[in-house]
């Protein structure tokens, strides 16, 4: 027992030194301490997290114990986590833990002091496994869960092709900007082949059209809101802001998944201000799923099937079916 306390005492004095070391150099720049430390370590990265967490007196967690935890968003946000790298837990009682890479980050605890008020204890994960962590999280999740519904409007610009992601989400400092790629980042991920933004009295209706059925996605209060989404949409599509009698026709193209996709833009006048549709053209997609369509995926019988396979073999083109039995 006693060389086993040994040998942990000579390597947290290792690892200190090394945190030494790193610290003397941090004025040439160009990278965080907590990455220098690692190089100069050069473990693999399990390891190089179970001795930092060692040396520095913190809990570590593995990335099977980070799936195991439930995620906490509804006290921190995906949004804040990903922004502050970090990730709030919650363990099989209810208690909090806080996922984070970087114990050299002085401005992280002072942040989460302010932003939490709950206790919470703190746990080591090395960077990749945490970054692993978020991406497996936003694959589940819907980007208007983290705006809030009555938020204010502020200035849009345009762009060319607009990057979707929850990261570049996050980061607008626009809250229509981040309500219409919210509302388009969703669309995507659940396979939304046109979003209707309907006009209302009191606001903005999101609907998806979903294999083929129409379904509410979410609303906005406000009618100022409203007239600002739809502006923001025209300048995406580069349509006439300032026109709002006559029906227009635009386009524009949003970047998701390493893919563009072209979205196809209608505005119609309303009652209650302007309406638009939006179809979501994914070229891509559409290429995937024609290259594996056979006529057995159909669903026909092994008669009908039969039948269409022999007419298809026809010199002359398809024959005219007149009788039930196909002859």
């Amino acid at each position: 027992m006693n060389a086993v306390h040994e040998q942990a005492a000579l390597a947290g004095a290792d690892m200190q030194r090394h945190i030494a070391e790193a610290r003397a150099q941090a004025q040439l720049g160009g990278k965080r301490l907590l990455e220098r430390v690692e190089e100069r370590c050069g473990h693999p990265p399990a390891d190089f997290t179970a001795l930092l967490g060692a040396a520095l007196r913190y809990p570590v967690l593995t990335m099977e114990a980070l799936h195991q935890l439930q995620p906490a968003f509804d006290l921190l946000p995906f949004t804040e986590a990903l922004q502050h790298e970090c990730v709030l837990l919650r363990d099989a009682d209810g208690g909090l833990l806080l996922a984070f890479a970087d114990p050299f980050d002085a401005r992280l605890r002072a942040w989460v002091g302010e932003r939490l008020r709950a206790p919470v204890t703190w746990h080591l994960v090395h960077h990749a496994d945490l970054a692993a962590c978020l991406a497996r999280q936003e694959e589940t999740m819907r980007a208007l869960d983290s705006l809030s519904a009555g938020a204010s409007a502020e200035g849009t610009a345009s762009m060319a092709v607009e990057k979707l992601s929850l990261r570049s989400i996050s980061e607008d400092t626009s809250s229509v900007v981040k309500l219409v790629n919210s509302t388009l980042y969703d669309a995507l991920k659940s396979g939304a082949s046109d979003i209707h933004l309907e006009a209302t009295a009191s606001g903005l209706v999101m609907k998806y059209r979903v294999d083929g059925v129409l379904a509410l996605a979410g609303s906005v209060a406000g009618t100022e809101t409203a007239e600002q989404v739809i502006s923001r949409v025209k300048v995406m599509s580069e349509l006439d802001i300032a026109e709002r009698r006559v029906p227009q026709d635009g386009r524009f193209k949003v970047s998701a998944r390493g893919r563009e996709i072209d979205i196809r833009v209608s505005v119609m006048p309303s009652i209650f201000g302007e309406d638009a549709v939006l179809r979501i053209l994914d070229k891509q997609n559409l290429a995937d799923e024609v290259k594996g369509l056979r006529l057995d995926r159909l669903g026909f019988d092994s008669e009908p099937l039969a039948f269409l396979r022999r007419l298809s073999n026809e010199p002359y083109g398809m024959l005219l079916v007149t009788g039930p039995t196909g002859s």
